[in-house]
């Protein structure tokens, strides 16, 4: 696996780094493990903007991951590993020694005939999947629940892995790839090792075409716009943002204005945040 460059033969192409899918081993999906995904473009059922600057995009068809695995103790053979348009990570076709298929997040490493497991008492290896109270300290983790038998949540991006720093009583510790350090009930499941597709932090889109086939359209400088769009727009050449500061399209203070009325009541599992280790530094 790595990245794939062009000679500059033409602007698009000059600063295009992509990935070369060297680990993909199939091109087309296994059929029943797809399903429609509608575009929204942003938009709620009411047909008004609620998340600026989406639309467009290419069709994808959404491949249905196994976040639970819950197939406890049976045997299951990686078939393939794929490309999902829905997501940065590579996924792996399992095929179940009772005849089931599913998709998971490929880890880093895992390779066509590997055979995989889940459960309590499975072994210590890339790919298995097991409660976090009986994975050793300081294993790599990722696809992590945070409630336990909801599914994995955190940790699916390209190239991430969490740690689990130590136990104690019915909780552990666990560094998550943003640096915040968090509780987690030891019934919660854990997939050991780092997902997959390293390389896709260093992957350059090389033009605008392309953030525009991902469905993302221009983002628009407030400072750009007429004053009846934007607090920031108006005004003749270039006008500074003024008294109170940046704000938000909507007259709110941004740039660590809070806006959160209380508390999240799973606040309190969080040991260290990820801000509070940036002050440190």
């Amino acid at each position: 696996m790595g990245l794939k460059r062009f000679k500059p033969i033409t602007p698009g192409l000059r600063h295009l780094a992509i990935s070369d899918f060297s680990e993909i081993t199939k091109e087309k999906p296994e059929k029943s493990l797809l399903k429609a995904l509608k575009k929204s473009g942003g938009r709620n059922n009411f047909g008004h903007v609620t998340s600026r600057f989406r639309g467009g995009g290419n069709k994808r068809l959404y491949r249905v991951i196994d976040f639970r695995r819950d197939k406890d103790n049976i045997p299951a053979k990686v078939a393939s590993i794929e490309y999902d348009p829905n997501r940065s990570a590579r996924i792996a076709l399992l095929h179940y020694s009772d005849g089931e298929k599913r998709y998971i997040i490929a880890p880093e490493g895992v390779k066509v005939g590997d055979i995989l497991m889940s459960g309590e008492s499975v072994d210590l290896r890339i790919g298995n999947n097991l409660p976090l109270k009986n994975i050793p300290d300081g294993t790599s983790i990722y696809n992590l629940e945070l409630y336990p038998g909801k599914g994995g949540q955190l940790v699916r991006a390209a190239g991430t892995s969490a740690q689990i720093l130590g136990k104690e009583g019915k909780w552990a510790y666990v560094r998550l790839p943003s640096g915040e350090t968090r509780l987690f009930d030891l019934r919660c499941r854990a997939t050991i090792g780092q997902v997959s597709n390293v390389d896709h932090q260093n992957v350059s889109l090389g033009k605008a075409g392309r953030n525009r086939w991902l469905g993302k359209r221009p983002h628009v400088r407030g400072a750009a716009m007429n004053a009846v769009d934007h607090p920031h727009g108006g005004g003749e050449g270039k006008a500074p943002i003024g008294h109170p500061g940046p704000l938000t399209p909507w007259g709110k203070p941004t740039r660590g204005y809070k806006t959160r009325r209380k508390r999240k009541p799973s606040d309190r599992f969080i040991v260290q945040r990820a801000s509070d280790k940036k002050e440190m530094k």
